[in-house]
């Protein structure tokens, strides 16, 4: 099976997330559905019903998470040696169309976040900026049309 890419950022928010299921929010639906059964009849029982839903929930992230680690190959940006090409795990400013400036770090689908700068490296305009250096040009179809961007900048942060 293929190594899925993450950066050390992005390895370390899903080991965090493990820890907070395990020790948190496991510990806290076993308290309620511990609380619920003491209530008497579970057929009519909506707290009971919505404790065992939330703990289904629980250990299935738990199962995802474990096994998405399993399978990791941690970059971390500030290791690579690119010579100024967008790969994964580069941060990337770019100039719109428009004129203005955008900035993108290429990470992990897990990671990504559009509102924080960061895009998946499957995204449209991760897949079409992988392999250019600054001063390309880059077309890019995306769901809401054609875009063109100019690379400006590739950084390893």
């Amino acid at each position: 099976m293929a190594k899925t890419p993450v950066t050390t950022r992005g390895a370390e928010l899903l080991k965090a997330e493990l820890q907070r299921l395990k020790s948190v929010e496991r510990p806290a639906v076993i308290a309620a559905i511990a609380e619920a059964r003491a209530h008497g009849d579970l057929s009519e029982n909506a707290e009971y019903d919505t404790a065992r839903n939330r703990q289904g929930f629980i250990e299935g992230r738990i199962s995802e998470i474990e096994a998405k680690l399993s399978n990791v190959q941690v970059i971390d940006p500030a290791t690579l040696e690119a010579e100024g090409r967008c790969v994964f795990g580069a941060t990337v400013e770019l100039e719109t169309e428009n004129g203005d400036a955008v900035t993108y770090q290429i990470v992990g689908e897990d990671e990504a976040d559009i509102r924080a700068g960061r895009i998946s490296f499957s995204s449209p305009i991760a897949r079409a900026l992988i392999g250019k250096s600054a001063g390309d040009a880059v077309d890019v179809q995306t769901p809401g049309g054609l875009k063109h961007y100019e690379i400006l900048d590739v950084r390893y942060e």
